[in-house]
């Protein structure tokens, strides 16, 4: 009998994670059906998905608030489509405010289904006491940072410490940096940044406009330094339509021409090459601290939504780096300091200091050491956690067959 796991992914980040976790589920738990909701990665792997992702990339309070009606009907259909579906269990993954609205509306129909979701939500950043109610939500979290298990432990939330994806990722060859070099026109001494203004449309609404003034600055005092925007599949057409604003030197690499695969590729091969980088604090950040690129994070949203936030953060960071390496190397630029003067004069001070990037590698190192780097693909322990809640959730008449599946 065909194991079948419905998965909901709602964003890139998401995708990527659930591909590897199917790729995973194969290698490890035999046969099984994929069903849900998931972008291009997933459905390349075998998902039909209901809907088109992108309708659920959205960013803040201010964002979310005119497009609430369609999302409501989206999560209403998406939990109904679950229920429906009978599946083994229902993996959730990230985009908390529609996956766990969708994971309680599925426990609330009394299915005996189990619920995993995979991305810890950062309740230890903020809004802490949503605790008891994803812990009515879910019955595991599939946790990427290595301090999240013991929190969601005090909160009684069973979880598993799985790794995050991001360390798993091959290094980028030398001769591929020099064939995207060739193929841009940059000459090998010729220094570059990588700028990287979000993957979701409202986030590149917001920083858009922000980085792009910030890189004219700094052009005006480094116009020796090439500037190259990799842009996600699904904001190519947006940021394409922006592009002409952006000085002379700047380049766009869209996935024109290429598939799902290889735009991922060139993506981390402009990472590699790039000597500096600006960056949307986001997943982006272990990207580039793997491509050991020094790098300048920022971030800001809607107004309401930047105060609603900062009326309920309770760290000091959000970037991945400084929290898992437990120090403030990387420059962090957030809300009302997210302003093209201050991120040039960061960009400007990592530029023309070595001890900075330093510093920065070696923040790097530790934070990659503990993320997981050297240990099993955190895919395959994200998968055998979903295939153990799936055994341990099962009637007891239908434990052997489970049990013989091939590990």
């Amino acid at each position: 009998m065909t194991r079948r796991i419905y998965l909901v992914a709602g964003e890139p980040s998401g995708d990527r994670l659930g591909a590897a976790l199917m790729e995973g589920i194969a290698t490890v738990g035999g046969c099984t059906e994929f069903v849900g909701v998931g972008g291009p990665e997933m459905e390349a792997r075998g998902l039909d998905s209901i809907f088109n992702y992108s309708e659920l990339s959205v960013m803040g309070i201010a964002e979310v608030v005119p497009r609430l009606p369609r999302l409501l009907r989206l999560i209403k259909m998406t939990a109904k489509s679950a229920a429906d579906s009978g599946a083994d269990a229902l993996v959730t993954i990230d985009s908390p405010d529609f996956c766990l609205k969708v994971a309680r509306r599925v426990k609330e129909s009394e299915l005996e289904i189990p619920v995993v979701h995979y991305v810890c939500p950062s309740l230890w950043a903020w809004r802490p006491g949503r605790a008891a109610a994803i812990a009515k939500s879910v019955d595991h979290i599939l946790a990427l940072l290595p301090f999240e298990q013991e929190f969601l432990g005090e909160k009684g939330i069973p979880s598993t410490f799985v790794g995050h994806p991001a360390v798993s990722v091959p290094e980028v060859p030398d001769e591929r940096i020099a064939a995207l070099r060739d193929e841009l026109g940059i000459a090998r001494e010729r220094p570059l940044l990588a700028v990287l203004p979000g993957s979701r449309r409202s986030e590149i609404n917001v920083l858009e406009p922000i980085f792009r003034k910030a890189v004219q600055k700094f052009l005006r005092h480094s116009p020796e330094y090439f500037v190259i925007v990799p842009a996600a599949p699904a904001m190519a057409g947006l940021l394409a339509s922006r592009i002409g604003a952006w000085p002379p030197g700047v380049h766009l690499l869209t996935p024109d021409g290429h598939r799902a695969a290889e735009v991922e590729n060139r993506k981390r091969t402009a990472l590699y090459a790039a000597d500096i980088a600006l960056a949307a604090s986001g997943t982006v950040v272990l990207e580039l601290a793997l491509a050991d690129t020094p790098m300048v994070a920022a971030y800001d949203m809607k107004r309401f939504s930047r105060m609603v936030v900062a009326s309920m953060l309770r760290v000091e960071t959000v970037n991945l780096i400084n929290l898992v390496a437990e120090g403030r190397v990387v420059p962090e630029l957030l809300g009302n300091q997210c302003t093209p003067d201050k991120i040039c004069a960061r960009l400007i001070r990592i530029a023309e200091n070595e001890s900075e990037r330093s510093v920065q590698r070696e923040s790097f190192r530790i934070a990659l050491e503990r993320l997981g780097r050297g240990q099993e693909n955190p895919g395959l322990r994200a998968a055998r956690a979903v295939l153990d809640v799936i055994r341990q959730n099962r009637p007891a008449g239908n434990q052997t067959q489970e049990q013989g599946r091939p590990d």
